[in-house]
């Protein structure tokens, strides 16, 4: 059988037409953004103009994006400087954030002894709001840090309603929101959040390329010293065919939002209702199976199966062609289960194999009867 790719949610397929953008761009415009001559201002003008029109999809000011290597060196631009640079003392996350920002949280409260403070998390994999607002009620200098969609189970934030609490309590709000960009909208003008973050490769961009949405004179300083491109908060000559493909990723993403978001929740849809019928006892984790409050681009499932036959369940998908995940992709190497699993689930359903399959456009309903008879006989082979 053809190869099944499932794991959109690590990183998706680059979309034809950004390939062709970025191609034309290696090939003719290779001036350094900082060089003064012709060269250079026209490789500067490509990137202001792509600073632009990505700042208008978030309804943003030009200077308040700034371009990053992905979601992970924007996460450490964030937490790294509000702790050194803004005096901020006092962190409140939660456990099932991304390591970018859980690891990182850490490492700041063991280098400088801030107060971090965890939000609890409910059975279902939200946050507990009124828990939120009570850590929000303390004299330290706060940032809050919460994802707007959890990579691994898919639950949505209700950033409105964190951002409003943040502001309330004078605090400030960063959210990771690498999942979210390029599949719904964020308006940063109704929406009073200080920091979010982006990696172009999660809406059919390029690799090794992101932005970080730093709200205007916020004190923010620079993570990587050196020169002083992006406005001196983030040094390095731009990679211009990125950006470019980041902008026309970002561009078409949002230009077929509507009608590719509608395909695959389809897809999710009857993905979910396959999986019903034919394995009996299957969960589906978090609220990835609520159409409203979970994205629509991946579902986690919990396998009816013993423990001693988990292990094994992620290789025979893959030597049946079936590309898809047991967590986050930077994670899945690591042999260590899933701790936003571990925040939700009891003892038991955690010994069994949970599975993430994350959609696009570029499946089908053929690919997923394909998978679903997979899993099937991969089921009752292990129970039998």
């Amino acid at each position: 059988m053809n190869p099944i790719y499932l794991d959109s949610a690590a990183t998706t397929k680059i979309r034809e037409e950004v390939v062709l953008k970025m191609s034309e761009v290696l090939e003719s415009n290779y001036g350094n953004a900082s060089s003064t001559h012709g060269f250079g201002r026209s490789s500067k003008s490509i990137i202001e103009n792509c600073r632009k029109r990505i700042a208008s999809h978030i309804n943003a000011s030009p200077s308040e994006i700034i371009f990053t290597s992905g979601g992970t060196e924007a996460d450490n631009l964030v937490l790294r400087s509000a702790v050194k640079d803004l005096n901020i003392n006092h962190i409140i996350t939660s456990k099932i954030e991304h390591h970018a920002v859980l690891h990182t949280v850490e490492q700041l409260e063991k280098d400088y002894s801030i107060k971090v403070s965890y939000v609890n998390i409910l059975d279902n994999g939200f946050i507990d709001y009124t828990h939120l607002e009570k850590l929000l009620k303390s004299s330290y200098s706060t940032l809050v840090s919460l994802m707007h969609i959890n990579n691994e189970i898919g639950n949505i934030l209700d950033i409105q309603k964190v951002a409003i609490l943040c502001k309330d309590n004078n605090a400030l709000f960063h959210s990771d929101t690498v999942q979210s960009l390029g599949h719904y909208h964020i308006d940063v003008k109704k929406t009073p959040i200080d920091f979010l973050v982006a990696s172009a490769h999660k809406f059919h961009g390029p690799k090794g390329v992101g932005f970080t949405f730093i709200r205007k004179n916020s004190g923010l300083k620079s993570l990587i010293t050196g020169g002083t491109q992006e406005r001196g908060i983030r040094a390095g000559t731009e990679s211009i065919h990125d950006i470019v493909g980041l902008d026309e990723a970002l561009s078409l993403s949002y230009q077929n939002l509507e009608k590719d978001n509608s395909y695959i929740m389809d897809l999710k849809s009857y993905f979910i209702s396959q999986l019903d019928i034919n394995i009996p006892g299957v969960k589906f984790n978090g609220a990835c199976s609520d159409f409203i409050n979970s994205t629509y681009t991946l579902v986690n499932i919990c396998l009816p199966v013993s423990s001693t036959s988990a292990p094994m369940f992620l290789f025979q998908l893959d030597l049946k062609g079936i590309a898809c995940s047991k967590g986050s992709a930077c994670q899945s190497g690591s042999g260590k289960g899933s701790h936003v699993l571990s925040e939700i689930l009891n003892d038991n359903d955690m010994n069994k194999p949970s599975i993430r399959f994350s959609f696009s456009v570029y499946n089908t309903k053929k690919e997923l009867d394909s998978v679903v008879s997979i899993l099937k006989d991969l089921v009752n082979n292990t129970i039998s």
